[in-house]
């Protein structure tokens, strides 16, 4: 099967912070996916901007350099990749200060798609969206594209809502989040709101309980001052988890459109309910044998910053009364997997035997390592002996059903930033959403800070902290195993 591309209009993408981590490791490996695709008009342009003192020509060295060691098949298409390296071009920046903003005003043009990609700091934001106004850069039409965190609480999440505000619009603003791009999340949609099979059974009345887990295998060493100030809450669970949530919780929108989606998931995050404290299990991961700990890696012995959380959350409407979320995600994890898990109540009656009550339809959707979904379903077992009921999985691996190289161009980054192009916000986090996010979270890392508590260590490698499992054994229930790399 092949992917059907559409191109884009001509554009001009300034990177600030075009020679930082997430530029080399993503934005520009990706893009260089999207002019081998074919989507990216030969005669745009991407600008890093960065305070380095570079030129066209060395900056150009430095990407060539990062899709040879970030890039996946693509760096293969040495063919290619001067005529797309002939599109970049790079101006010294000064954020805070005048240096380089004429030379930048020189070369963006006005006549094409203007984005611009804060991959900064936050604290940087109000300076350059000032700047790209004051310098006469940007215009009506330009859009922005901010990487989290947004904020760190409402109050900051509100005042750095209220400084883009100040030079752009709503509809120009793009808070991006990668786990929006991924494949499964919009085939989520697409399988709810596509298949008469599973809408009507997406309530209370069919399902028992939904699972949420992302897991990590890597330590916070090397961010760990950064991610001793945020934690799992604010670093995962106020926006990957959140968004996860909301689109599988969400009513059906009246059309698949940027505001009419995002107001339904500002519906969910509304309706959630307050957490019980003994529904919550915080964790830091231990030292283990060959692995330092948490506050090791933190270089802060007396941290009571989790690096794991578990929760059982409520949904206050009509669809989802009385149907548990349970959400999880931590570090130094047994193995690397994002999943989504919708497990469905047993029939009202079985004909079998009594062994056979406990057989009930689960629909697993993998977000990573190995994007798909499965659907367990039950079948008789094969074979003579009697009517054997055995639980087996309707398998939809996208790299097979789609074929491998369809499916390794299709990174969440490049899809999100040609949206960016096209100006389709749909997978974007509009300002009330994360504001109503901060207003949920902001009570329950309030009431854990009051109560002192200390998290529970767990083993690195793990499933997590004891109490954890027992979240859900305690309504009995349990976690579905986390697999993956």
């Amino acid at each position: 099967m092949v992917a059907r591309v559409i191109p884009v209009e001509t554009f001009d993408l300034v990177i600030f912070g075009g020679t930082g981590d997430l530029a080399r490791r993503k934005i520009l490996p990706g893009l260089f996916r999207r002019f081998l695709a074919g989507q990216m008009p030969h005669d745009s342009r991407i600008v890093g901007a960065a305070r380095s003192d570079l030129d066209a020509a060395g900056y150009r060295e430095m990407i060539k350099d990062a899709i040879a060691e970030f890039g996946g098949s693509e760096k293969k298409e040495t063919g290619q990749i001067d005529a797309f390296l002939a599109c970049l071009q790079y101006v010294p920046i000064d954020a805070k200060g005048d240096g380089g903003w004429d030379d930048m005003a020189k070369l963006v043009r006005k006549d094409v798609v203007q984005a611009f990609y804060f991959s900064v700091a936050p604290s940087l934001f109000g300076d350059l969206a000032e700047r790209l106004h004051k310098y006469k850069i940007a215009n009506k039409k330009s859009r922005i594209v901010v990487e989290k965190p947004f904020g760190r609480d409402l109050e900051s999440a509100e005042a750095l809502n209220a400084t883009l505000a100040d030079h752009f619009r709503e509809d120009q603003i793009y808070r991006i989040d990668h786990y929006l791009g991924k494949e499964t999340v919009q085939n989520l949609m697409a399988v709810r709101f596509g298949n008469i099979l599973f809408e009507p059974l997406w309530n209370n009345h069919y399902i028992d309980h939904i699972q949420i887990t992302v897991a990590e295998t890597v330590s916070v060493a090397g961010r760990g001052a950064y991610y001793d100030r945020s934690g799992a809450m604010r670093d995962m669970v106020q926006n990957h988890l959140m968004q996860l949530l909301c689109l599988i919780a969400m009513e059906p929108p009246s059309q698949f459109g940027a505001d009419s989606v995002r107001d339904e998931k500002l519906k969910v995050i509304r309706a959630l309910q307050g957490v019980d404290p003994h529904h919550i299990v915080r964790g830091q991961y231990d030292a283990g044998k060959g692995t330092t700990s948490y506050r090791q890696d933190a270089e802060n012995e007396r941290s009571f910053t989790e690096s794991f959380i578990a929760m059982k959350c409520h949904i206050a409407n009509w669809r989802w009364a009385g149907v548990p979320f349970y959400l999880r995600t931590g570090k130094m994890m047994k193995a690397r997997s994002s999943e989504i898990t919708v497990v469905f109540k047993e029939i009202g009656h079985s004909i079998f035997s009594e062994n056979d009550n406990a057989h009930r339809n689960i629909l697993s959707i993998r977000l990573q390592p190995n994007e798909g979904m499965d659907l367990q379903v039950t079948i008789k077992e094969p074979g003579p002996g009697g009517m054997r009921l055995v639980d087996v999985p309707l398998d939809m691996t996208f790299a097979e059903a789609l074929g491998d190289s369809d499916v390794e161009v299709t990174d969440a980054y490049e899809r999100l930033i040609m949206d960016v192009i096209r100006g389709d916000q749909t997978l974007f986090m509009r300002g009330d959403e994360v504001e109503a996010a901060w207003a949920w979270t902001d009570p329950i890392i309030e009431g854990w800070e009051a109560r002192n508590d200390v998290p529970k260590l767990y083993d690195p490698g793990s499933s997590g902290p004891e109490d954890a499992l027992m979240l859900l054994h305690r309504d009995g229930r349990k976690w579905r195993e986390i697999k993956g790399e």
